[in-house]
């Protein structure tokens, strides 16, 4: 599953972070903070690994 926009792919990126342990849980904020509780590492590496060209910095709410 492709990240929509630039901030769900660098808010996935925060959250894979915290998974693997290499930042602390509680620096994050928002969407990452749900997602590392709610996503598996593997979802989060998919979600992370999206390319950012033609992306929208945020998603629409449609």
């Amino acid at each position: 599953m492709p990240a929509k926009s630039k901030a769900q792919q660098m808010a996935a990126g925060a959250a894979l972070s915290a998974k693997r342990g290499e930042k602390k849980k509680s620096e994050l904020k928002g969407a990452s903070k749900e997602m590392v509780e709610s996503m598996t590492e593997k979802e989060l590496e998919e979600l992370a690994s999206t390319k950012r060209k033609g992306k929208p910095q945020h998603a629409s709410k449609s």
